[in-house]
């Protein structure tokens, strides 16, 4: 059946004014009362500059020449995607908290239930001004300049802590009624120690070729240049607090700070989780796992955004079909979630999560019974069926954006023509094209 641009375009507008229902119907399906919501944000930017919700803002396109718009997905526990909403691209992600709060408690009727954030997300100033004056409790993590506070002499956090176990609970008056989980993880630990001393060692070779130029001809290169030639190298790595420079006219010289170094590698590994909940409704570890669970959405946002639902490019010009379009992403997502679980076995992926072994919340999971058999399907001679595999798993993704957008179509055309205001502009009216 042939399908003209203005229905799709119509579709669109339908879908758009009917997404406080759908979401409050996905809510009332996957959240209940006491549960845990997983919140994360993204952004992605926009083709022209005619839309009024394209700003420039902190891009994780790593697109900070282009406009963006900026967006948060709301998650229940197990990955499925509830509701999102759009803002305007400068919009910094604590910001977006307050209409998430009121979306749970006025829309989807939630008197109470968890917010879990990332550290970025779920601030102190938020847990003040906008989870507890709601009556909502939180799990999220403490930022780097807390955990090394917590850490000093005479703190809650002592590395003795560790001698035997990767997790302990503790508690500090700069945190009132909330319950610390601080873990180490020895694998993280050895990653990020790894990628420091690659970062010291790139930023090294860098103010050698400096030194040596300096050295070369000192007469041509007073402090100013030589600052301006430093700091680009050092602001690139950020390690900066890493470094003691001595900069003076034709003369250049610089060592490591080996107490900060080691400062701040007594550090690695550790992370503390926040949560206000009470040890009689969630134990440590699945605090620690809650927090954890944050990897589904960012899941979901690396489908939504890659080649397979493909939120980019965004060419629309009006802000409600740029947030139709969006939401549209997301009901796609939804259908590929529940497609994911229902093909699992056939599109060699985990079907059996919950057998992995894993000797520690803290630690990596081992891969259960099922991925090792895949593993073996999938060897080098096995080639044929990777690449079926590949095929099935993108077909089902557009198969997903494909019966999301239909929905909407028969459900706009079951329904009327809508009225005026709900047609999609004539072609001669560009000032209202998207």
């Amino acid at each position: 059946m042939d399908v003209a641009e203005r229905e799709v375009y119509a579709a669109l507008d339908w879908l758009i004014e009917q997404q406080p229902r759908i979401e409050a119907a996905l809510a009332g399906r996957h959240l209940v009362n006491g549960t845990l919501v997983l919140y994360d944000v993204s952004s992605s930017y926009m083709e022209g500059r005619c839309c009024p919700l394209a700003k420039h803002g902190y891009s994780r396109d790593h697109r900070s020449d282009r406009l963006q718009i900026v967006y948060g997905l709301l998650c229940a526990t197990d990955g499925t995607p509830v509701a999102v909403e759009v803002f305007e691209g400068d919009t910094a992600d604590p910001q977006t908290i307050r209409d998430q709060v009121d979306k749970l408690r006025r829309r989807f009727r939630l008197s109470h239930v968890a917010m879990v954030g990332d550290r970025g997300m779920i601030t102190s100033a938020r847990i003040a001004e906008e989870l507890k004056p709601a009556g909502l409790d939180w799990i999220s993590c403490l930022r780097a300049p807390q955990i090394a506070a917590l850490a000093a002499d005479q703190g809650p956090l002592q590395m003795s802590l560790f001698d035997e176990r990767d997790l302990a609970e503790i508690t500090s008056p700069d945190f009132p009624g909330e319950r610390l989980i601080a873990c180490r993880n020895p694998a993280l630990a050895a990653e990020r120690a790894r990628k420091r001393e690659a970062l010291l060692q790139s930023t090294e070779r860098q103010l050698e070729r400096i030194a040596a130029a300096v050295a070369r001809k000192p007469a041509k290169h007073d402090a100013a240049r030589i600052g301006l030639a430093v700091g680009a190298v050092i602001d690139k790595h950020k390690v900066r607090k890493h470094f003691t420079l001595e900069i003076a006219d034709g003369r250049f010289a610089f060592c490591r700070r080996e107490d900060e170094i080691a400062a701040e590698a007594r550090l690695d590994g550790i992370y503390v989780v926040r949560t206000s909940l009470p040890a009689d409704k969630l134990a440590s570890e699945q605090a620690v796992a809650a927090y954890k669970s944050l990897a589904v959405v960012e899941r979901a946002f690396r489908t939504m955004k890659g080649v397979d639902m493909q939120v980019r490019p965004v060419h629309h010009w009006l802000s409600t079909r740029v947030r139709a379009h969006v939401f549209l992403c997301m009901l796609a997502y939804y259908v590929e979630h529940h497609m994911r679980l229902a093909l699992a076995p056939l599109l060699f992926a985990d079907h059996e999560p919950n057998k992995r072994e894993r000797p520690s919340i803290v630690r990596p999971a081992e891969p259960s019974e099922a991925v090792e058999t895949y593993r073996e399907l999938l060897s080098p001679d096995a080639g044929e069926r990777s690449g079926k595999s590949r095929w099935l798993r993108r077909g089902a993704f557009g198969l997903a954006a494909v019966t999301a957008l239909g929905w909407a179509w028969q459900r706009r055309a079951a329904g009327g023509s809508g009225s005026a205001e709900a047609r999609p502009p004539s072609d001669g009216d560009e000032s209202q094209r998207s």
